[in-house]
């Protein structure tokens, strides 16, 4: 039987984060960079890049800092060129603007669409391209984790537009699953509930919605960014190689209910 630990190994492998600076992305590339993966980190402030590259190099990992606006599609492209080779992509910027659908303006509709969906898409699709160059790709395999949302299979007050674009990336990530498995590319999504972190903080001052986030997650807890690294590193690793075009649904049990 093949060794568990060493299948959820990234040794010899190289990674692609995007929203690396800070939150899932941050923690995805410090956990693929201990799994033994060449990380490259993207996102558009460099000093939070290089914070996220010094941790990884002082555990004795390799990562590479480009900062890099992911919506600029030609930067994004010339970024992922220019790397030698890619094996694993996350592909994790995204944002939301909880507020009623009455009031939502074309200005706040378009920068959600930009950056969780149309992002994404060309992200992907230069990753594939990248992917597609290593000759034995269908032997070595390849891996994206697109990170969705528990929105992306329900609905929510005031998040009309980002369950939209979540809803959005999880009918992508099946479509690609389809398409590049017969070169051995497993696409799937990791789709967190609400996270207790520096960023969301702020949001849970508020205790009437802290309350009902609680309420609303049957285990009765906010997740830790810990346990969505984890659910990142198992569904790009080896460990989850028959696994593709599905949902790792990390959420307490929100989304059983």
């Amino acid at each position: 039987m093949p060794d568990l630990a060493a299948r959820l190994r990234f040794d010899g492998r190289v990674a692609l984060v995007t929203g690396a600076g800070r939150g899932i992305g941050r923690s995805a590339a410090i956990g693929l960079a201990q799994a033994g993966a060449e990380v490259w980190l993207v996102a558009r402030t460099r000093s939070d890049l290089e914070q996220t590259a010094q941790e990884i190099r002082a555990d004795g990992g390799r990562a590479h800092v480009r900062p890099c606006d992911v919506t600029d599609a030609a930067a994004v492209r010339s970024l992922i060129e220019a790397i030698p080779t890619l094996d694993v992509l996350v592909n994790n910027a995204g944002m939301n603007i909880p507020e009623p659908f009455v009031r939502v303006s074309e200005e706040h509709l378009e920068r959600v669409l930009d950056l969780n969906v149309r992002s994404m898409f060309i992200v992907a699709q230069a990753a594939v391209r990248k992917m597609l160059e290593a000759p034995d790709r269908g032997a070595r395999g390849g891996a994206i984790v697109n990170i969705t949302s528990q929105m992306g299979h329900v609905g929510a007050e005031n998040r009309t537009v980002y369950c939209m674009t979540k809803h959005a990336i999880e009918g992508l990530t099946k479509a690609l699953a389809i398409e590049l498995a017969p070169q051995n590319i497993r696409v799937n999504s990791v789709a967190p509930t609400f996270l207790d972190t520096p960023m969301t903080a702020p949001m849970f001052r508020n205790a009437d919605f802290k309350d009902w986030v609680e309420r609303r997650i049957p285990l009765g807890r906010l997740g830790r960014l810990d346990e969505v690294t984890d659910a990142v590193l198992f569904t790009a690793s080896p460990a989850a190689s028959l696994m593709t075009g599905a949902s790792l649904v990390i959420d307490g049990g929100w989304t059983a209910q």
